[in-house]
């Protein structure tokens, strides 16, 4: 039995692939997987089977499968195994939707989603953790209990939350295929040209500096990136952008706008923390200096989310306000160019 472990790894999900052996014997999967994979229950594989996320030559099957000489076996599955203590956390959530198997809510600037290298408390995750304390999922000791997806610290806006296993692997499964429906509205630097298009390019770690990403147009590193774009308001210096995600990298869209030399305003890994167009007047500067101030952060928020709900299949959409310090800027530049426009 040859394994390739870790094909591939996209955003909270593990692929695993596995060649079966000629002189195999038909044993259930579920019992076949379970012997061949570290640090995983049998009833997490089990669960991962019912939600579709358990192909064989590229057609799902049941827990009750029987393994066959020469199949080729891909499991996905959501969340990495724990990796530091978790500490449930009375931190307030905004919640825009609940039921049984899902949450919905519009997460604040400034809120990391899951512990990590020196954000271990004052999480999204411990703050689920504290919500949801009666529940399996939120005390199995994951690292990232629910999350399907995450939204960068300083980005605002809307994440859905399983609340157990079922719901977990169905929904892991529709941000792996890609069959949900987000949308961002950024503000970026300067109007790109033309007004509606698409970026592409590759995403990856930056080769010198690995905690900011990188575009790879050749396709040398990264992985296949694509974001849609749309200005809905030209504000002279910067716009306003719809935004839709085709894939879902880590800072794919602050990165792609970058690599098109209209990073998004006051992002300061990505160089958008400086005056990079209008007037080279001291009070245009101070004007510039003072909607960084009231918008410290990239000026990105998820607006919307769709999907299928994992239980009724039912299609369930979101949308969101946008957040005060992206509404008090755009305004401030709304009067900056009405008064220009007077003169």
């Amino acid at each position: 039995m040859s394994e390739e472990e870790l094909v591939e790894q996209q955003e909270l999900f593990e692929h695993h692939r596995f060649s079966v052996d000629p002189g195999q014997s038909m044993i259930r999967i579920d019992k076949f997987l379970f012997a061949r994979m570290e640090n995983i229950s049998r009833t997490r594989i089990q669960n991962a089977a019912v939600a579709g996320n358990i192909l064989v030559n590229n057609a799902s099957v049941k827990p009750s499968y029987r393994v066959k000489p020469n199949d080729i076996i891909q499991i996905v599955l959501p969340n990495p195994p724990r990796e530091i203590e978790l500490i449930p956390e009375n931190i307030p959530i905004d919640i825009i939707y609940e039921d049984d198997d899902v949450i919905v809510i519009n997460k604040a600037s400034g809120m990391v989603v899951h512990p990590a290298y020196g954000n271990y408390t004052g999480t999204l995750v411990n703050a689920l953790m504290w919500h949801f304390k009666d529940l399996p999922l939120f005390s199995s000791g994951e690292l990232r209990p629910g999350l399907v997806h995450r939204i960068d610290k300083d980005t605002s806006g809307i994440l859905v939350i399983a609340k157990n296993e079922l719901a977990l692997n169905k929904l892991s499964k529709q941000f792996y295929d890609r069959t949900t429906d987000r949308k961002y509205i950024a503000l970026a630097w300067g109007i790109p040209d033309p007004k509606e298009g698409t970026i592409t390019g590759h995403v990856g770690r930056n080769l010198r500096d690995r905690k900011i990403m990188q575009v790879f147009p050749d396709g040398s590193h990264g992985k296949p990136a694509v974001t849609h774009y749309k200005v809905i308001e030209d504000l002279g210096y910067i716009s306003v952008v719809e935004c839709k995600l085709e894939t879902g990298r880590t800072h794919q869209i602050r990165v792609h706008f970058s690599s098109i030399r209209h990073p998004l305003f006051n992002d300061d890994e990505y160089g958008g923390n400086k005056v990079l167009k209008g007037t080279t007047f001291s009070k245009y500067h101070q004007f510039v200096e003072n909607c960084f101030k009231i918008l410290p952060r990239q000026a990105l928020h998820a607006k919307s989310l769709a999907f299928d709900h994992p239980v009724t299949g039912k299609r369930l959409s979101f949308d969101s306000e946008l957040p005060e310090d992206m509404k008090q800027v755009i305004e401030k530049w709304r009067r900056y160019i009405s008064g220009r426009e007077k003169v």
